[in-house]
């Protein structure tokens, strides 16, 4: 699966090692990567630049995953985009997450053929219905 090398994804994650390997991962697959290590950092690159994904994690300190996923689908100003929300955690409130606008979850470890799979279906769901 190859990607087409002008689709964004941001990565957020608070955890060095995750970002680093989510982003070798997707962009050996043809993806361009964009990363953040926290919630507000995440807002301030969508709104300056507009991922065609956003793969985040859940439990960040000072803003989850799941108030930075609400504070984008507030924003009128921001055009839709998939949210993928990632999580270590069985009980993480999947309700919740979707509830708040996410489209879905990923667990850790996460399965990255499965991921892969995952984000082309919504990146071509998202470029065939916008």
């Amino acid at each position: 699966m190859c990607a087409s090398p002008s689709r964004r994804i941001l990565v957020v994650d608070d955890v060095a090692d995750n970002l680093f390997l989510l982003q070798t991962i997707l962009e050996a697959e043809g993806y361009e990567v964009d990363t953040a290590d926290d919630g507000r950092s995440a807002l301030a690159k969508v709104e300056s630049s507009l991922p065609d994904l956003i793969l985040m994690d859940v439990m960040m300190p000072d803003m989850s995953g799941y108030e930075v996923t609400y504070k984008i689908r507030q924003n009128q100003a921001i055009p839709f985009m998939p949210i993928l929300l990632v999580t270590a955690y069985e009980d993480a409130d999947a309700i919740q997450g979707l509830a708040l606008g996410a489209n879905d979850f990923i667990r850790k470890p996460i399965e990255f053929d499965r991921l892969l799979t995952k984000i082309e279906a919504f990146l071509q769901f998202n470029q065939t219905y916008s």
